[in-house]
């Protein structure tokens, strides 16, 4: 990373975990943590933070837990957030990759899983 880089970014770690996510819904905490260059304990307090605003649930899967975006969240600052979060997603994860998914209605989810399923 270059010094001008260093002081600043334009994501968040919490987009970055959520866009973690959006690539891998059985990922680990330990691999987020790598992904998004966090600790493990941010990674997990960025889900839960993650969970509690209704962004995703969580689901055990065996000894795994699989991850689920409610694609129907918009983007939380005031300049943007008219914008879903899905806008996000598509420019950074792919056009296709959410495609696999619809936003979801209150009280359903949509689970994001293999695009290669």
């Amino acid at each position: 990373m270059t010094e001008q880089a260093a002081g600043w970014g334009f994501l968040t770690n919490h987009a970055r975990v959520l866009l973690a996510i959006a690539r891998d819904s059985a990922t680990r905490i330990r691999d987020l943590a790598v992904a998004c260059h966090v600790t493990e304990r941010t990674a997990q307090s960025i889900v839960t933070d993650l969970e509690q605003a209704g962004y995703l649930s969580r689901e055990r899967d065996g000894r795994r837990t699989r991850y689920t975006l409610r694609l129907d969240g918009r983007l939380r600052h005031p300049a943007e957030a008219h914008l879903p979060i899905t806008a996000l997603l598509e420019l950074f994860v792919g056009h296709d990759h959410v495609e696999l998914t619809a936003p979801v209605s209150e009280g359903q989810d949509s689970t994001r899983g293999d695009p290669r399923q």
